[in-house]
């Protein structure tokens, strides 16, 4: 709920651009990038000047050709988005990120439990792994999600619409085993039931299902912080729809919204 109070701490009207970094924030994520080469040319533009780029195409939505003037060529930030995806800076951030807020909020760094679902969205003319979700309606791609209690994103796999939850899951926490060892239980919809989701890993997925009697929405329990998330990072109009053409660039911009909205909270709180 928006207040007085809460406006001014989110006020963010005194920088260039609304996604730019404040020092609070940059202080906060400069030790999460890698050092630049050694050798070589000098840098033309900061680093920050950089993520600020990558970040204002993510909020914005726009081509890398429509990056303003005074922010860092398409061509510079393209490049570094490129080498920090391929290099999985963004998944790394997301995941420091992650055990600090939930330290700062008092839990444990690594979560116990987590809840996963979908989302699906289209994609366009750009190409790429797609399919076609016929519960939704919708050609395009999923984007799988696991998160924690509180809807900080653990893992972020987006892959075709046409692959069914309960094959697509499995990879999902198979995958959260390396990062999050210590999830013994995963909150799911009916679609994960089955032998599939329920044997891929020793945690243990409970189905969180509709009341019998349930007329129209109602919000369900445990379920509701994945679908928060999922509103959370499409407010990034290029997440609005999946304008990758690679799967690789599709998940880079995922973490980048889940980290970037780590960024603001931790740095609010310093």
């Amino acid at each position: 709920m928006w207040t007085p109070a809460t406006r001014r701490q989110h006020n963010r009207t005194g920088l260039r651009y609304e996604t730019d970094l404040t020092d609070a924030e940059w202080r906060l994520v400069e030790p999460l990038l890698p050092e630049p080469p050694g050798t070589g040319r000098p840098l033309s533009w900061s680093l920050r000047e950089i993520l600020n780029a990558i970040f204002y195409v993510l909020r914005g939505g726009i081509p890398w050709r429509l990056l303003p003037s005074d922010l860092p060529p398409k061509s510079t930030v393209f490049r570094w988005f490129a080498a920090w995806r391929d290099q999985g800076v963004f998944e790394a951030m997301n995941h420091t990120l992650l055990m600090t807020d939930r330290e700062r909020a008092g839990r444990a760094a690594s979560p116990s439990a987590a809840v996963i679902d979908t989302q699906s969205v289209k994609t366009n003319e750009s190409g790429g792994p797609r399919g076609y979700d016929a519960g939704k309606k919708i050609m395009g791609r999923k984007r799988h999600a696991l998160v924690d209690t509180d809807g900080r994103a653990l893992k972020l796999f987006p892959h075709p619409a046409s692959v069914q939850d309960r094959d697509g899951g499995p990879p999902v926490i198979n995958a959260s085993r390396g990062s999050f060892p210590f999830i013994e239980k995963v909150f799911a919809d009916a679609g994960y039931q089955g032998p599939r989701m329920a044997s891929a890993t020793r945690i243990a997925v409970e189905i969180v299902r509709r009341k019998p009697n349930q007329v129209g929405f109602v919000v369900q329990p445990r379920r509701w912080v994945v679908e928060r998330f999922f509103a959370w990072i499409n407010r990034n109009r290029r997440l609005w729809k999946d304008t990758e053409a690679t799967i690789a660039s599709a998940t880079a911009f995922l973490y980048a919204a889940a980290s970037l909205i780590l960024i603001r909270r931790i740095a609010r709180f310093e």
